[in-house]
């Protein structure tokens, strides 16, 4: 639980408030959304992707419900991209599958990983995310999310996907 603690941390120094909704281990996004119901805010995936060579990285964020077109992606990053395995996750932001979000950039040493937001969920007054652990979903507001973001010193690049 201590990559939970670092995550409410740096919220806490940075002044963010979040509500957080305790569950049991959501291994999807479906049966997250059902521990979350009723809940306001925008539901979020977080997709890790990487290029072939696995020198690239990419973190994707949209929506739950909405599949991500992997040939737009490639359009918008200008290379071929899949998920990245279990073990590149692990290796680069210190998280297992079914737990990624955006505070597992607290893991990246090399910070060489770019985060990619649909453009679709950035007027969303609230998001929500993991904070390094499938037993708890964060409701935090976009404006603190971008805050954070930039704290951490990641851009939140803002795309159609």
């Amino acid at each position: 639980m201590e990559d939970v603690k670092m995550v409410y941390d740096k919220l806490d120094e940075l002044g963010i408030s979040v509500e957080t909704v305790d569950h049991p281990p959501a291994l999807t996004t479906e049966q997250a959304d059902e521990f979350i119901v009723g809940v306001p805010g925008v539901r979020t995936k977080t997709m890790f992707l990487t290029n072939r060579k696995k020198k690239n990285f990419y973190l994707v964020i949209m929506d739950d419900t909405k599949r991500l077109d992997m040939d737009n992606f490639k359009e918008i990053v200008g290379e071929k991209v899949k998920m990245a395995s279990a073990d590149t996750l692990m290796q680069k932001m210190k998280l297992a599958p079914g737990v990624v979000s955006l505070f597992g950039l607290l893991n990246n040493e090399d910070k060489d990983i770019k985060v990619y937001f649909d453009k679709a969920i950035m007027d969303e007054e609230r998001m929500s995310f993991h904070p390094n652990t499938n037993e708890k979903t964060v409701f935090i507001n976009t404006d603190d999310m971008l805050k954070f973001m930039d704290a951490i010193g990641y851009d939140a690049n803002t795309v159609e996907l």
